[in-house]
């Protein structure tokens, strides 16, 4: 069964996001911000990992930076998970280390077809 970690601030995303992804017969983990993130990934990394932009201590893309360099985290495909269709952000994940970009709020056929692009289904 895939693995994914879900990293966002709001709550009430990360259980939207968990519960599709459970009903797609993936395992779904939480992290409240990316500090829980970066110890959930030391501890197993995962196939995939949905990352808020702006998910606080350390914002998303310094927190994919980060993982990149971490031993094992060029493995995990990460989807940037962000409110703004800012064409320069994007980019700037995506030249950080990002596989793909979801806009939120995002529902079950989006996320389906994020994670099928990258091959996660």
């Amino acid at each position: 069964m895939k693995h994914c970690l879900v990293v966002d601030d709001s709550r009430v995303i990360r259980k939207v996001a968990c519960r599709i992804l459970e009903d797609l017969n993936v395992r779904a983990e939480e992290a409240a911000d990316t500090g829980e993130a970066l110890v959930s990934c030391r501890a197993k990394m995962p196939d995939v990992i949905l990352l808020d932009w702006g998910a606080p201590p350390a914002p998303g893309i310094e927190f994919l930076r980060g993982l990149r360099r971490e031993i094992g985290g060029t493995r995990p495909v990460v989807v940037l998970c962000t409110a703004e269709n800012d064409a320069g952000q994007i980019a700037e994940a995506l030249n950080a280390g990002a596989n793909e970009y979801i806009l939120k709020p995002f529902d079950r056929d989006a996320l389906v077809a994020k994670l099928t692009d990258v091959g996660l289904l």
